[in-house]
């Protein structure tokens, strides 16, 4: 892995997450997916259903850890960049099931946990 030790940590954790989620029956589609309005961590196929993934990580719970991280603003970004993903790829979110989850760790590999719907409303 390349570039900073805070990136190579995101990547190890992202790759957790992906192989957790593939575990529970989740397919990936893409990784790392960037675009001006933001990046999607993972883009999953669940069943029918389209799962943009955000991953957090936090070494401690303080201040709420990993799932408070993800705040309105960055619940926005991930909208926007679904919406560019889906554009891309030829996806018409008004005839294709999706949803946001997120994939959090508090202090170790082990403490993952699959929120699923983060976004609402």
């Amino acid at each position: 892995m390349t570039g900073s030790p805070t990136r190579a940590t995101g990547q190890a954790y992202e790759a957790q997450a992906c192989q957790y989620l593939a575990r529970h029956g989740l397919r990936v589609l893409d990784k790392n997916a960037h675009s001006r309005r933001g990046e999607i961590d993972l883009v999953m196929q669940d069943g029918t259903c389209l799962v943009f993934v955000e991953v957090r990580f936090r070494r401690g719970r303080g201040f709420g850890g990993a799932a408070a991280s993800i705040t309105a603003a960055k619940q926005k970004r991930l909208i926007l960049a679904a919406e560019r993903w889906m554009q891309c790829h030829g996806v018409k979110s008004t005839q294709t099931e999706f949803r946001f989850d997120a994939v959090t760790f508090d202090g170790s590999v082990e403490a993952v946990n699959w929120i699923k719907n983060i976004v609402q409303g």
